[in-house]
């Protein structure tokens, strides 16, 4: 016995079927089989996020470049409607892998969009990287995160080549970076998101967010971040009494003193998007809060984030063209930023009673915080600061041909620039390095400069072919500011790609040079005037044959150009 269906009856059956298979995307993931336990290993999360491609005709997934690890790094976009207007949002997770928060909180929004448990807006596209640090996520163990409570493994901190990958975006060391450098210049995002675990005191929080520091991301965009977009971001959040509060930059003492915003410099991510003007966020969870309420938790801010960016859409669109515009009509850019102190916030702090206490293992006194007494308080925030110096802003930079490392970098972040053809002499300002200090560890494998000072003079000089003509009024015009003045904190310089002009390739023998030396003061009266007041006025200097010999060399045409000659040039129309 059988049932005979109709032709159409049967194409609502297969229909139905269908519609129900498509609700169900049923693969679970390591955090939902241990109740909140665990995170995923790189390959559960490669076969989720291929899974999921596989099974959803909106989400791609697609390798672009490759990492340190050896393996390329992945990008996951999910996109509804083909819309001009549409947000670009990009999350960022595993950058450091064992804040895993993010990678797990990722995969369960994916299945609840395509299992139809959320309504995703339909005018954000969403693009999520979904390990940044595949190196270090393949070094998994369960002890490297002292302080964390879960999960049970993880990553590790260090990519393949043990970089710290949150302090690469400028100088670009790795091919990770040179992997997110082309998925960002591809997506230009209005709205980046990256995923972390942090603790720097204990609270009664579970998230914190770091935005992008507002002064430094400027105009109208700065100010829609600080007053708009915050402010929609904890309210919302605590109409699903989830409470939040600024990422809390205190370490060794307690946050109840009160402490200031922190400083994202454009070596970390969300200081290298504001320098194309991107609204950047660092979700910061607190490590000591269960896993599972930091990833849930996480989740939910990742959704309201999408939801502002879909409601408010238009306004960031044109906060950023208006910032943009702005920055390219500017005839000074400001840096050197401060905390100001005179400007404070309140903020209504949920925290922890602390007191000194006898260490059972040193002795000494140590901070306790007790969990049994939460306390609510207004304590200062210092969330404004103001610039120290500016510097007139020049029409072009000329860099000298021989610089492959430093035109590479500005090719892999779509910095517009021409080779000249032929040789001339023009007019320009160029730098000669005056000062600067140099921290005596080594950090990202690099002895930072800082306290770079630098004497400018202008002078007509010989330009060759093959020599590169960068134009700064362009849209990388923050990037190339920051990368090229040497006086800038993430500069160029200061990461120690100029390091060759800093050291003297020639000298001279005191026998030889002493009758030059005599007969070159002869000639130069004006010279010899400031040479012998030196001497009068300077008993060291006096008392020093060579550090005076040294004096006259370095004033001489014998002294080589390019010592302490910064290769790249000013140039005003």
């Amino acid at each position: 016995m059988y049932i005979k269906f109709s032709s159409f009856a049967l194409l609502l059956l297969l229909y139905a079927n269908s519609t129900a298979q498509n609700l169900q995307f049923e693969r679970q993931i390591k955090f939902e089989t241990s109740q909140g336990m665990e995170t995923s290993t790189y390959k559960e999360v490669l076969d989720f996020y291929k899974a999921i491609a596989e099974y959803s005709e909106k989400i791609t997934l697609e390798d672009i470049g490759m990492t340190d690890a050896g393996l390329p790094l992945q990008l996951l976009t999910y996109q509804q409607t083909d819309v001009e207007n549409n947000i670009n949002l990009l999350i960022n997770n595993g950058i450091h892998p064992g804040e895993s928060d993010g990678i797990d909180a990722c995969m369960l929004i994916l299945k609840d969009i395509v299992n139809g448990k959320i309504e995703f807006p339909k005018n954000v596209n969403l693009h999520i990287i979904p390990s940044y640090n595949i190196g270090g996520m393949l070094n998994r163990n369960s002890t490297s995160r002292a302080n964390q409570n879960g999960p049970k493994s993880y990553g590790f901190r260090g990519n393949a080549r043990n970089f710290d990958l949150n302090r690469d975006f400028i100088k670009m060391d790795t091919k990770n970076m040179e992997a997110f450098a082309r998925v960002y210049h591809r997506l230009n995002p209005e709205v980046y998101v990256e995923t972390h675990v942090s603790n720097g005191a204990d609270y009664q929080y579970t998230l914190t967010h770091l935005l992008t520091q507002h002064n430094r991301l400027g105009y109208e965009l700065g100010t829609y971040l600080e007053k708009v977009f915050k402010v929609k971001l904890e309210n919302q959040l605590a109409e699903q009494n989830l409470i939040i509060t600024p990422y809390v930059n205190v370490f060794g003492r307690t946050p109840d003193r009160g402490f200031s915003q922190f400083v994202d410099y454009p070596r970390y991510s969300t200081g290298y998007t504001s320098l194309w003007n991107t609204l950047g966020l660092m979700i910061e969870t607190h490590m000591l809060k269960p896993y599972k309420n930091r990833v849930l938790q996480t989740k939910a801010m990742l959704e309201i984030i999408a939801d502002i960016s879909s409601t408010d859409a238009k306004k960031i669109k044109a906060a950023r063209k208006k910032s943009t515009e702005s920055f390219l009509e500017d005839k000074y850019y400001k840096f050197n930023y401060k905390i100001d102190s005179t400007k404070i916030s309140k903020l209504e702090f949920k925290g922890f009673e602390s007191e000194m206490i006898e260490s059972k293992v040193t002795g000494k006194r140590r901070l306790k915080y007790n969990k049994d007494k939460p306390f609510s308080k207004s304590i200062a925030y210092y969330n404004n600061l103001k610039p120290g110096d500016s510097i007139k802003i020049p029409d072009y930079y000329i860099l000298k041909s021989g610089w492959k490392n430093v035109i590479e970098k500005l090719a892999l972040n779509n910095i517009h620039y021409e080779t000249i053809p032929n040789d001339t002499i023009i007019s320009v300002e160029k730098y000669r390095i005056l000062d600067y200090d140099t921290y005596n560890n080594p950090y990202e494998g690099h002895y930072l400069h800082y306290n770079t000072k630098v004497f400018t003079l202008n002078s007509t000089t010989d330009i060759k072919s093959g020599d590169y003509l960068i134009p700064v009024h362009q849209n990388g015009i923050k990037y190339l500011l920051e990368t090229l003045e040497p006086m800038m904190s993430d500069s160029f310089f200061n990461w120690n790609f100029f390091d060759t002009i800093l050291q003297q390739k020639e000298g001279f023998s005191g026998y030889v040079f002493e009758d030059y030396a005599y007969e070159y003061l002869e000639q130069h009266p004006k010279l010899k005037a400031d040479f012998l007041s030196k001497k009068e006025s300077n008993k060291s200097f006096a008392s020093n044959a060579r550090a005076q010999l040294n004096w006259i060399y370095k004033r001489s045409p014998l002294y080589e150009e390019a010592h302490l000659n910064y290769p790249v040039y000013r140039v005003f129309n």
